[in-house]
């Protein structure tokens, strides 16, 4: 092959120039827009007009009679657009998570093959979080999965009983919405009052 001529070198750049035609005005404009756009968005969910997962206002809803140990199951909490999902870790513990991933929305799989530590993946990015935990051990996602609080009843139903938003305690995202609803009833679960 050979060298191109400085003719066709001159031509190649100015192909290259008039792909390129971004402006530092279609620039600013792009960032102004995209700006705009976020602030008005975390606005809205600040203000509560966007629904958001761990909202406090969720009813107990029982997920499986059984979970056998190493397994897990999906269900809609707190609301039928909100997947979710139990798990029983290999000891006997019972943790929930939202599966929607805290990066980009995907929806996080359980991998009952992997060790605790990399158990929850989001196949989009590569988001890896701890099935422990919900905390985030590699990949993009910026925060821990939300919780979704899980108990067992006496006779070994598994049940969601409420939900608890990235890297709040269980006890503050059960409290969240009983404390403004029911006074008397939060006092008793051990939540106070509200601030």
């Amino acid at each position: 092959m050979s060298e191109p001529t400085p003719e066709e070198q001159t031509a190649l750049v100015d192909r290259i120039s008039a792909d390129s035609l971004t402006t530092r005005r279609d620039y600013l404009r792009i960032v102004a827009t995209v700006s705009g756009g976020l602030a008005v968005g975390s606005t809205l969910v600040a203000a509560g007009v966007l629904h958001r997962h761990g909202d406090g206002t969720a009813a107990p809803l029982k997920v499986a009679d059984r979970l056998p140990e190493g397994r897990a199951v999906t269900f809609d909490y707190p609301g039928e657009d909100d997947r979710a999902m139990a798990i029983r870790l290999t000891d006997g513990t019972l943790v929930g998570y939202s599966t929607v991933c805290t990066h980009l929305a995907c929806g996080v799989l359980w991998r009952e093959d992997h060790a605790e530590e990399d158990g929850l993946f989001c196949p989009c990015h590569e988001g890896v979080f701890n099935a422990r935990t919900g905390e985030v051990t590699s990949g993009p996602p910026p925060r821990p999965l939300p919780k979704v609080i899980m108990i067992e009843d006496e006779l070994g139903a598994v049940w969601a009983i409420g939900t608890a938003r990235s890297g709040e305690s269980e006890q503050a995202g059960l409290c969240r919405g009983p404390v403004g609803r029911n006074p008397a009833l939060a006092r008793r679960a051990g939540c106070g009052s509200p601030r």
